[in-house]
């Protein structure tokens, strides 16, 4: 599998940027895509509450000394909603949530969403899901955050169900549904793929092995995605499933030389050791200019050193 560079787009901001204050994300994200990037990924909050600690505490979902790049008051863009403006204005890279707190939405409605996006892109769309860490969230759209796993892999299970049969059956404790069309399909055979996120507990490990096409370490296991993936093989084995194609994001790591420019070697060292451990997404979060032309000149010596490094 030829390893893809990814690059995590800043979808939120301290401050409203006011009128026109996007457009260079957008155009960030039309440069990329013109550099040769692989793939733009978004990440997700529908609201906030005001205990930013629980994103610190692994106990909650969290991450263990992580901190929120914005107050409760800061201004995050719906992933899905700005994936469809780049699909208008990009034509070569894949889209992808990294990560979707998918159990906010209702099923059926993000089924249709996922698949309006996977068609109107020509087959580019991957959803990266996760269960998320803020309590806040849940209870602002009536969900208990207690059972949001549970929650997750329904929503999951709904949304294959609906782009796999074309007359759609399904039947749980407090949901149940048969003879539905949803439609257009995904373009993607067997629909949009999931990236499941998480840190490799045993209910993770199993919504891999049921629903993903990849995996998205979170937690310690982001530290060594390499150690992980050998967990991660050894479920799908046991589960009959080839892991051959099967997906996984590391973060590559952004260094600069003294001039404020990019390292390249520095930052492209890790890279072929990690692909021969069985890494195939690259995840680059660096800051990009306003001005496209130089986002492209920031961009462009990254993919090729890229491509030298795989």
């Amino acid at each position: 599998m030829t390893p893809a560079l990814s690059l995590q787009l800043w979808n939120f901001k301290a401050k409203n940027p006011g009128a026109g204050g996007w457009r260079p994300l957008l155009e960030q994200g039309r440069a990329a895509d013109e550099a040769g990037v692989d793939r733009l990924v978004v990440s997700d909050h529908v609201v906030f509450g005001e205990d930013l600690a629980a994103y610190g505490r692994p106990e909650s979902g969290g991450t263990a000394g992580g901190r929120q790049p914005t107050g409760p008051d800061g201004h995050w863009l719906e992933p899905l909603t700005l994936l469809s403006v780049l699909a208008g204005t990009t034509r070569h890279c894949r889209l992808m949530t990294g990560i979707l707190i998918a159990a906010l939405r209702r099923p059926a409605v993000l089924a249709k969403a996922l698949a309006t996006l996977d068609v109107l892109s020509e087959g580019r769309v991957d959803l990266g899901a996760g269960v998320g860490w803020q309590r806040e969230e849940y209870v602002a759209c009536g969900l208990a955050f207690e059972g949001r796993g549970r929650l997750l892999d329904q929503s999951l299970e709904i949304c294959q169900t609906l782009w796999r049969q074309q007359r759609a059956h399904y039947e749980a404790e407090d949901l149940r549904f048969e003879g539905i069309h949803a439609m257009p399909k995904p373009l993607q055979p067997g629909g949009v793929p999931i990236w499941v996120s998480g840190t490799l507990n045993k209910n993770v490990l199993a919504r891999i092995v049921r629903f993903g096409s990849g995996w998205i370490p979170w937690g310690p296991d982001a530290a060594d995605p390499a150690e992980g993936l050998i967990r991660v093989r050894e479920a799908l084995a046991a589960a009959g499933r080839d892991a051959t194609s099967f997906q996984v994001t590391a973060q590559l790591p952004i260094h600069k030389d003294a001039s404020g420019r990019l390292d390249l070697p520095r930052s492209l060292e890790p890279v072929p050791a990690l692909q021969a451990a069985g890494i195939t997404d690259f995840r680059a979060g660096l800051s990009l200019p306003a001005d496209p032309s130089a986002t492209l000149d920031t961009l462009a010596p990254l993919v090729t050193a890229f491509r030298q490094a795989t």
